[in-house]
């Protein structure tokens, strides 16, 4: 009968456990000096060599012809212990033998000496799995066993021992083995079993089997009875990782935000017979390879598939932004555990795909940082609405727009009158059939701030403060003068109102209004003309002036350049 690789190459000795030193190396060392404790625990992932080190061990002990703290593994008691016929040394499946009287059967068998060997030697697997009773009633035996009697527990799972049993035991912790270790025993097994196995397949296998030599032999297994010549390919196909493109079109429905294309894929894997659950997770574990690939500057080092398909997956998290990839993994996870406890999984996965395809429907606190993002960015670019998503932003044209304003009660005058001065020539008036026809009047919402009192026919700029924010960057010292200051519009001008006696100077030097003319085109898409508005309506009484600032518009008024330091 064929026996897997696993157990057909079982390590013999402790110098053949891979990527365990820390532990092989102490224990050999205890060996040759005679040191040995009473209990010991071993502890780690699955596939670590945990049990295996155990039987090492328990060979060790017993054997007649130790060789360096190693088993010889040619005298009887080593090959019987190998064979099971000697019966000194017990090997207890904690999960199906977990109750108080199992214990107490040990217990009773603990008092008998050994019948062929020097010790009676009890390995107990997975001992986690034991009863609150059957830990009680092992505490006296494993504090104080007879001479003769060797405790060794392994388990996958040390927070479940109690503390009376941890302390009693000396502790081994098994490491994950390093996918090179993995690598190289592969190689070893590939060559003695007469296979051609590639340094990257080898690779491969050892980064799918995540630390478990034992989880990597049975791959290799499962590669031999494809083809002799294993290669990346060969890994991939025995291992599942081909196949996935499903889940690169539901990621692209998901960023197109295109729920229904969403769904007709998912339909089209229902009726494939695909698991939901199993979909849930996949599109779990591909989202976090989205996650590793915009993070990790190496992610191939974290993920587990192909060079091609790493290429694959880095496109991909291109199209996709770090809040949009955080906010699928909750919502996915939230769905995997619904799913578990629901009714219909299909309708659970419909559910989420929606939601992942239109982040308004999403109330998690990853998709609301998302839209204040939106928001946020709508704020800077003064569009009311988020962009559509890879939509190129087109670039101003010269020609002016329309600008949506709120209807107004009068007419504008023409020109400004007063202390709002011109500050450039007058434009000649167009031809009526020339003038840009006027959109209709933008609704009032009600997060809009209300208009300042002006003279009667102006109208509030509501968007100045994106024009403050785009001279922050072009214009930093005029921006600063402009800091609190307000506007208006009438007709062709824009008014600016402000406390600050030095706009005016500040003004009329070129470069400055022209900062400020190209961040109101900016804002608003079309050219406007400046002014300075004094602030005062009918309606409003006149507030007391400053004389410098009653001067200031003096000179203003006779055009003579002041400056004041």
């Amino acid at each position: 009968m064929y026996q897997v690789l696993y157990r057909k190459w079982r390590p013999q000795v402790f110098s053949d456990v891979a990527g365990q030193p820390h532990v092989t190396d102490t224990l050999r060392r205890e060996l040759q000096e005679g040191r040995l404790s009473h209990a010991y625990l071993f502890t780690g992932s699955r596939g670590t060599g945990k049990t295996t080190c155990a039987k090492i061990l328990a060979k060790a002990v017993n054997c007649l012809h130790p060789v360096d703290g190693n088993p010889c593994n040619e005298c009887e008691i080593c090959k019987g212990i190998d064979s099971g016929s000697i019966l000194d040394v017990i090997e207890i499946d904690a999960a199906s033998n977990n109750g108080v009287d199992n214990i107490r059967d040990l217990r009773e068998e603990a008092n008998f000496t050994p019948v062929a060997a020097k010790y009676r030697v009890y390995i107990i697997d997975e001992v986690h799995m034991l009863s609150i009773g059957a830990f009680n009633a092992l505490l006296k035996t494993l504090e104080e066993p007879p001479s003769y009697v060797l405790f060794i527990l392994a388990t996958t799972e040390v927070h479940k021992l109690p503390a009376t049993i941890l302390s009693r035991c000396q502790r081994f912790d098994f490491r994950r083995i390093p996918p090179e270790d993995i690598a190289a025993r592969l190689e070893y097994v590939a060559g003695q079993e007469g296979m051609t196995l590639e340094h990257n397949a080898a690779l491969l296998i050892a980064r799918i089997a995540d630390g478990a030599l034992r989880d990597a032999l049975s791959i290799l297994d499962q590669c031999a009875g494809r083809s002799k010549q294993i290669t990346v390919e060969t890994v991939s196909e025995a291992a599942g990782l081909a196949g996935h493109a499903h889940l690169y079109e539901l990621s692209a429905a998901i960023r197109a935000q295109d729920s229904a294309r969403a769904l007709a894929l998912l339909d089209e894997l229902h009726q494939g017979s695909c698991d939901m659950e199993r979909l849930c997770g996949d599109l779990i574990d591909h989202f976090r390879n989205l996650m590793i690939a915009k993070t990790v500057p190496a992610p191939g080092e974290l993920i587990i598939c192909t060079e091609s398909e790493l290429q694959q997956i880095q496109a991909e998290a291109k199209g996709f932004s770090m809040e949009a990839v955080l906010s699928a993994l909750d919502l996915l996870q939230g769905t995997l555990e619904r799913m578990r406890s629901g009714v219909n999984r299909r309708i659970e996965m419909e559910m989420a795909l929606i939601k992942l395809a239109t982040p308004a429907l999403c109330t998690d606190s990853a998709a609301l940082l998302r839209r204040i993002e939106a928001l946020e960015q709508a704020v800077r670019t003064g569009c009311t609405a988020a962009p559509e998503p890879k939509t190129e932003r087109l670039p101003l044209r010269e020609e002016p727009v329309a600008e949506p304003r709120e209807a107004v009660s009068a007419p504008p005058p023409a020109f400004p009158s007063g202390r709002e001065m011109e500050l450039e020539p007058p434009l000649k008036p167009s031809p009526p059939s020339a003038m840009p026809a006027p959109l209709a009047p933008e609704p009032e919402r009600p997060d809009d701030p209300e208009p300042q009192a002006g003279q009667e026919g102006d109208e509030a700029f509501l968007k100045w403060p994106q024009v403050l924010s785009v001279l922050s960057e072009i214009d930093k010292p005029i921006a600063g003068i402009l800091s609190g200051s307000s506007a208006f519009f009438r007709g062709e001008f824009v008014l600016i109102q402000s406390e600050n006696p030095l706009l005016g100077s500040f003004i009329r030097q070129g470069s400055h209004s022209s900062a400020v003319k190209e961040a109101v085109l900016r804002v608003t898409g079309r050219k406007y003309r400046l002014g300075l508005y004094s602030g005062v309506g009918k309606n409003q009484p006149k507030k007391k002036t400053d004389p410098l600032d009653d001067l200031m518009g003096r000179l203003s008024d006779a055009q003579v350049e002041t400056e004041i330091r």
